[in-house]
């Protein structure tokens, strides 16, 4: 029993130091709740015209309730003081719940539910992050116009470097992103 006593609160302290240091927050509707994210009534085009008047770069941030992987994102990601601070100064950030009912009107005039326009997309993955171009023809949709997609948790680094890679309008380069993020790494040895 002395044992047990002698080795439980090292133990105890080990995973108090383990766990995260704050949990992320949790909107009424399950999904996770940052600063950044706008509320908006979801018309991407007026959400454009928007971020466009800031001069910040939209993204539509697609989430679910219970998505582990986005409380990773949120708690080990976005969470980090240098990526919370990028997104906040250079994206208009709309979230849209996987299974959710709110109304969304597409870049081409089309309205249907989240839930609808998360699977017209092709969005089968959350988080999913999609980031759009200044401009977006009235024809296309967001999927369709998205310079970059994010399907899916990534680390801190590669996806800062997302982040910056749209923000300065990478994807019109002829380096491709792996390559943006081979140039960056190697820059910080």
């Amino acid at each position: 029993m002395s044992f047990l006593r002698s080795i439980l609160p090292p133990l105890l302290f080990a995973a108090t130091l383990a766990s995260p240091l704050s949990a992320a927050t949790l909107g009424d509707d399950g999904l996770h709740d940052e600063p950044w994210i706008r509320e908006t009534f979801k018309d991407l085009r007026e959400d454009l015209a928007e971020a466009n008047s800031e001069n910040k770069r939209l993204m539509v941030l697609i989430e679910q309730r219970g998505c582990i992987y986005c409380t990773r994102m949120h708690e080990e990601v976005f969470s980090d003081p240098e990526i919370a601070s990028y997104i906040a100064d250079n994206y208009f950030v709309v979230q849209l719940n996987m299974f959710g009912d709110v109304e969304v009107t597409d870049f081409d005039g089309t309205e249907l539910s989240e839930k609808k326009m998360v699977n017209r997309w092709g969005a089968i993955f959350t988080p999913t992050m999609l980031f759009l171009p200044e401009e977006v023809p009235e024809d296309v949709s967001a999927a369709q116009a998205a310079v970059a997609t994010m399907p899916g948790a990534f680390e801190k680094g590669t996806t800062l470097f997302l982040f910056q890679w749209v923000r300065e309008h990478g994807y019109e380069k002829e380096q491709n992103f792996q390559r943006y993020m081979a140039e960056k790494l190697a820059g910080q040895d």
